[in-house]
């Protein structure tokens, strides 16, 4: 596990959704558990990872959270903003994990969509990934805004958003949109332009 904050250049260059993000090999995962243990008490953890000697953050996380003794009778949010969404096989190690924890709520919010082209199984997996229970999103300003503030040793110095950075966050949330999407509905949507000679 790093130090609980992350050197601000380095949050830069690993989360910054360019179009063409070469040279970024490594992904990074800043997270917040929050532990319902009581009916009035919580209790919360936070901090943030990275790729280690190749083992993907995901399964690294994974370790950490099998670390804890899970209850089944408590409820377990966990919040993840990731430089990259989670390959094939992490997805498929995230979704079983889901299917064994139905008490454990994820949340992921990606700077950038790994490998997701239409060859790649990529978005087949983040389609499992959302159908064992997780909400998949890009993230907006609001999310580097909060990172920046939450997991960066910022010393009071403000975020400065990057050229592009909502542009980037647009377009990737569309194509998220597209690969979430259910494939009936695609073809609902073919028929309805071929009826309408589109």
């Amino acid at each position: 596990m790093d130090s609980v904050f992350m050197k601000q250049k380095k949050f830069i260059y690993h989360y910054k959704n360019l179009r063409w993000a070469k040279g970024r090999h490594e992904t990074y995962l800043c997270y917040i558990v929050k532990r319902r243990n009581s009916p009035t008490s919580d209790s919360f953890d936070f901090g943030f990872l990275r790729n280690r000697s190749g083992c993907h953050v995901e399964v690294l996380f994974l370790k950490y959270m099998s670390a804890w003794q899970i209850y089944p009778g408590r409820s377990y949010s966990v919040t993840w903003f990731c430089s990259w969404s989670p390959c094939y096989d992490c997805a498929q190690h995230l979704a079983d994990f889901l299917i064994q924890y139905p008490n454990l709520r994820l949340r992921i919010f990606a700077a950038r969509l790994y490998f997701c082209e239409e060859n790649n199984s990529e978005p087949e997996g983040l389609r499992r990934l959302q159908a064992a229970g997780a909400h998949i999103a890009v993230m907006t300003f609001k999310d580097y805004f909060y990172c920046w503030h939450t997991f960066v040793a910022s010393r009071d110095r403000k975020f400065k958003p990057w050229e592009g950075l909502n542009e980037n966050s647009i377009r990737l949330s569309r194509k998220l949109k597209r690969i979430l999407q259910p494939c009936d509905e695609v073809e609902d949507l073919r028929d309805a332009f071929k009826l309408l000679g589109l």
